[in-house]
């Protein structure tokens, strides 16, 4: 797709941004529901948002699929004109549009934290929008990224967004910028944790909450809270990250959306897994399926960060809980279903499902293919630095034990002892 083709830039100037969504997506040769997958969001959703014309958007999620596709965001209305050009010149292929974009996301990044801090144009939805492009983007350098490279930036980006708040002109402004920091405190909380830094994780993660407070939005503060829960539950405060989720839902209400009830609800299983409740962790998989039955029929939710929920994701939590409760028919029945389910990209998430599989096998027996499969997940943990799958490493290694270990044991505890991050 030529970026000066008339039919895309007469879109734009219309404001029919979802047709520009549809002239790249073709040219890109993609289905609707190819571009979804990627996104992070449903078919419905996709088609939805190419047929609705010169009305209002649902930014973040036309932010997704522009930044996938490789369009340059004053196509779709998310850059000011102080930003970069609306159109790029013809002739710039998809390697440029893609640094077009990094070239903006670096910009929103840049810690500029001095007393004369800059004044950003067009104070509102478009100023908040540009910096979750930067997190955005930083959220997907992490899946194969190690979290040391990117920390110290995030945080800068964390600067930025509280040195932009705080010439907020109104309280309007000041909740939607106060949302853009609440994802960017909860990606800091996840860059911790997977350092290994549990109390920087929780600070991190607390500072999220409290920013989505502020920005009133009761969803964005439960899906903070759900957020915490889960790093609570790991870090074996199994309790306090189930009363979390039960805070969470009562932030909802009863008028929850369904992708938001089903990622609570798996959350839930696996807390009541590492508790060691089969009863209660078998109740809470089948109330988030069920929630997932609804999710096509729904608007994606309002958050900066829409992820696609489906039965898959469903599979791959019955997959840990399995793990937490050594029930390796949990584990080995919902396998093909729980890897599809992780981006093919996710190195990191890919070796954490590895090595719940890995205590799956162990669980019956298998003990060269629990430790083959364990080893790999320990290689992609060390080559990215990443504590959270060294350290899940370590915990699969505690669930065996014997006096004379087999080869295939004592190399991975040679690999494991060196594992100095």
């Amino acid at each position: 797709m030529s970026w000066s083709d008339s039919a895309a830039r007469e879109a734009a100037r219309a404001g029919d941004y979802g047709r520009v969504i549809e002239l790249a997506r073709k040219a890109g040769r993609l289905t609707q529901r190819q571009l979804g997958d990627a996104c992070g969001l449903s078919q419905s959703a996709i088609s939805r948002m190419e047929k609705r014309g010169a009305a209002d958007y649902n930014m973040t999620t036309l932010a997704r699929a522009a930044h996938h596709l490789g369009i340059a965001p004053g196509l779709v209305g998310l850059a000011d004109s102080g930003t970069a050009s609306v159109v790029p010149a013809e002739g710039h292929d998809s390697v440029e549009r893609r640094q077009f974009l990094a070239g903006v996301a670096a910009t929103a990044a840049t810690p500029m934290l001095s007393a004369a801090a800059p004044q950003l144009p067009h104070w509102g939805v478009e100023q908040a929008d540009v910096l979750r492009v930067a997190t955005t983007a930083f959220r997907r350098m992490d899946a194969s990224v190690p979290a040391r490279q990117l920390a110290d930036t995030v945080q800068g980006h964390m600067r930025l967004v509280q040195s932009v708040a705080a010439q907020a002109p109104d309280q309007a402004t000041r909740a939607r910028l106060a949302a853009a920091g609440s994802e960017v405190a909860s990606l800091a909380g996840w860059l911790a944790w997977d350092m290994a830094d549990a109390g920087s994780a929780r600070t991190w993660y607390g500072a999220a909450i409290k920013a989505a407070r502020r920005s009133g939005n009761p969803l964005l503060t439960a899906y903070q809270q759900g957020s915490l829960a889960q790093f609570e539950v790991e870090a074996g405060n199994v309790a306090q990250g189930l009363s979390l989720i039960r805070a969470a839902r009562r932030q909802l209400g009863s008028d929850r959306p369904a992708i938001a009830a089903a990622w609570l609800s798996s959350l839930e299983a696996v807390a009541h897994a590492a508790a060691g409740d089969e009863r209660a962790s078998d109740r809470a998989l089948l109330a988030s399926a069920a929630e997932v039955e609804r999710v096509p029929s729904e608007e994606p939710p309002p958050w900066p960060w829409v992820f696609a929920f489906d039965l898959r994701k469903v599979a791959a939590a019955r997959v840990t809980s399995g793990a937490r409760l050594a029930r390796p028919r949990w584990v080995l029945t919902s396998l093909d279903d729980a890897t599809a389910a992780l981006s093919s990209n996710h190195e990191k998430q890919r070796a954490l499902l590895g090595l719940d599989v890995a205590s799956g096998h162990m669980a019956s027996g298998h003990l060269d293919t629990a430790f083959a499969l364990a080893g790999r997940s320990l290689d992609t943990g060390l080559r990215l630095r990443s504590g959270r799958v060294v350290e899940r490493a370590r915990a699969f290694r505690r669930g065996y034990s014997s006096a004379t270990p087999p080869t295939i044991v004592r190399d991975f505890d040679a690999r494991l002892h060196d594992a100095y991050l």
